[in-house]
């Protein structure tokens, strides 16, 4: 059984730059053809996908995003990290990993992690 986990802080100032760490287990990051992604939920909105990383280490991103938005993985500790620079107000959501198995975006994800409540507001 394939479980993520968030973590990061719940809060951050604007302008500053959110990091969350996705920590997998029972399944490897490199295993032929999976897709580590991550979404995010605005108050009263629904699900946005915003960026993943490929099990060879590609890197997919939002085009409404992808100035902001960079995507890395440590395989050693069989996780990846989202960093989310120039934050706003408006980047205020919950923060869900999950996993797909097609290439990004798939919008079918068959794994998710519980999400995280990221705050930004100063």
């Amino acid at each position: 059984q394939v479980q993520l986990q968030e973590s990061g802080p719940g809060l951050v100032k604007p302008s500053q730059t959110l990091s969350l760490t996705c920590t997998v287990s029972g399944g490897s990051i490199t295993t032929n053809y999976f897709y580590w992604s991550w979404i995010r939920q605005p108050p009263g909105q629904g699900l946005e996908w915003m960026g993943a990383i490929g099990y060879s280490g590609v890197t997919y991103y939002s085009p409404s995003l992808k100035s902001r938005t960079s995507i890395s993985r440590d395989t050693s500790k069989n996780q990846f990290t989202l960093q989310l620079s120039s934050v706003t107000p408006e980047d205020t959501a919950v923060y869900y990993c999950a996993r797909e198995s097609t290439a990004p975006p798939s919008y079918e994800y068959d794994y998710w992690g519980q999400g995280t409540q990221v705050t930004v507001s100063s």
